[in-house]
C-alpha cells in the first residue's frame, strides 16, 4: 500500500538543514532580538511562539538557495527572519479563523491571549516583517515579499468561500494551496536565487522549486489530517472536514463513493463534530476506494516536480539537501 511507505526510513530533517545549521541558529537569535518591544506582550507572546517549535523549512529554503549561487552575507538570514515572521502571522490569524485550540502540541495564541490580542499581533507580525525587509536597500525584493502576502491574504479569503462547499473541485482546492502554501516557499526559493545573483532563469527555476515543494508539503498536511497520530501531529487529526474544508482526500472519496461519502461530510461539517463511528466509516470509506494513496501521488508527483528544476544547478551540498528536502515533505508524520 503507497501510503504506507511515506512513513517508512524518514528523512532526517536535522541532518538535511545541516550546511545551514549556523545560519538557521542566527535566524532564531534575530527572530528574539526582532519580537522584542516596550509592550512586554509582544516579545512574551514571541517567545511563546518560537519555543513552541516549527521545522523552519521556510527559512532553510532560503539560505540554501543562496547558497547555490554562493551567498553566505547576513542579509540572507535577515530575509529568512522576514518569511518566518510573515509564516507565523499567517499561523496566528489562521488559527482564529479556524477556531483552533491547539497548535503544535501546544494551547493556541489566540485560546491562551483571545482574539482581540491575537489579531493585534498577526498585523504586528506582518508590519514588523515588512519593515526589516526595508532596512535592505533591495525594493525589487520587498516588492516580492509584498506580492507574496498578498496571494496569501487572497488564499485565505478564497478558502472562506468555498467553506461548507462538499462540492469543491480538486482544481479549486489546488488553488488555494498554491495561494495559501506554494506561494510562499516559491518566494523563499526566488529570493534565495535573487541573492546569489543567478540568472533569472535560475530564479525562476528555484521559484518553481518552491512552488510544487510548498504544494507537495501541503499535500501531504491534508493526508496527515486523516492518517495522523494525534499526540504526534500536535494538533487534532480530522480538523479540516470539521472546519468545512474538503481536501484532496475528501474530494477523491466524494469522486468514488459520492452518496455515502456527501452524507458523511454534509454532516460533519454542519454540526462541525466527528462522532467516532462517521470517523470509523470515513476512514473505511478511504481505504476501500483507496483515495489516501491517490492523494500522496499526487503529492509525490509535486515533489518530483519540485527536484527536476533542480537539475540545472551544479552540485553541491546545498543542493543535495535541496533535492532531498521533498523526500523529507512526502515521509513527514506531523
Amino acid at each position: 500500500m503507497i501510503v504506507s511507505s511515506r512513513s517508512s526510513s524518514p528523512t532526517d530533517i536535522g541532518q538535511i538543514f545541516e550546511p545551514i545549521r549556523d545560519d538557521l541558529e542566527t535566524v532564531e537569535r534575530q527572530f528574539a532580538h526582532h519580537i522584542e518591544s516596550r509592550v512586554e506582550l509582544i516579545p512574551e507572546i514571541g517567545r511563546y511562539l518560537q519555543s513552541s517549535g516549527g521545522k523552519r523549512v521556510r527559512p532553510a529554503v532560503l539560505l540554501m538557495c543562496a547558497r547555490l549561487g554562493g551567498y553566505r552575507g547576513e542579509v540572507a538570514t535577515l530575509y529568512a527572519s522576514v518569511v518566518e515572521f510573515i509564516h507565523t502571522a499567517t499561523l496566528v490569524h489562521d488559527d482564529i479563523i479556524d477556531d483552533s485550540v491547539v497548535r503544535r502540541g501546544r494551547q493556541s495564541v489566540h485560546s491562551r491571549w483571545g482574539n482581540d490580542i491575537t489579531v493585534l499581533l498577526g498585523d504586528y507580525l506582518y508590519i514588523k516583517s515588512m519593515g526589516m525587509a526595508l532596512s535592505v536597500d533591495s525594493l525589487d525584493l520587498v516588492r516580492l515579499l509584498c506580492d507574496v502576502t498578498r496571494r496569501m491574504i487572497e488564499g485565505e479569503l478564497y478558502q472562506l468561500t468555498k467553506t461548507g462547499d462538499v462540492d469543491i473541485t480538486e482544481d479549486e482546492h489546488l488553488e488555494i494551496i498554491r495561494r495559501k502554501t506554494a506561494y510562499l516557499f516559491g518566494g523563499c526559493a526566488q529570493i534565495g536565487g535573487v541573492l546569489g545573483e543567478l540568472s533569472e532563469e535560475r530564479q525562476l527555476a528555484l521559484r518553481d522549486y518552491g512552488l510544487n515543494l510548498g504544494t507537495a508539503f501541503q499535500l501531504v498536511d491534508d493526508i496527515l489530517d486523516f492518517t495522523a497520530d494525534e499526540a504526534v501531529l500536535g494538533k487534532p487529526v480530522g480538523g479540516d472536514v470539521r472546519e468545512g474544508k474538503m481536501t484532496l482526500p475528501a474530494i477523491y472519496l466524494l469522486e468514488q463513493d459520492g452518496s455515502r461519502a456527501r452524507d458523511l461530510f454534509t454532516a460533519i461539517m454542519r454540526d462541525r463534530t466527528i462522532t467516532s463511528e462517521s470517523w470509523r466509516e470515513l476512514r473505511a470509506l478511504m481505504t476501500e476506494h483507496r483515495v489516501l494513496d491517490r492523494a500522496f501521488e499526487r503529492a509525490a508527483g509535486f515533489a518530483e516536480a519540485a527536484k527536476r528544476h533542480l537539475s540545472q544547478f551544479p552540485q553541491t551540498a546545498e543542493l543535495e539537501a535541496l533535492v532531498a528536502l521533498p523526500d523529507y515533505v512526502l515521509s513527514r508524520d506531523r
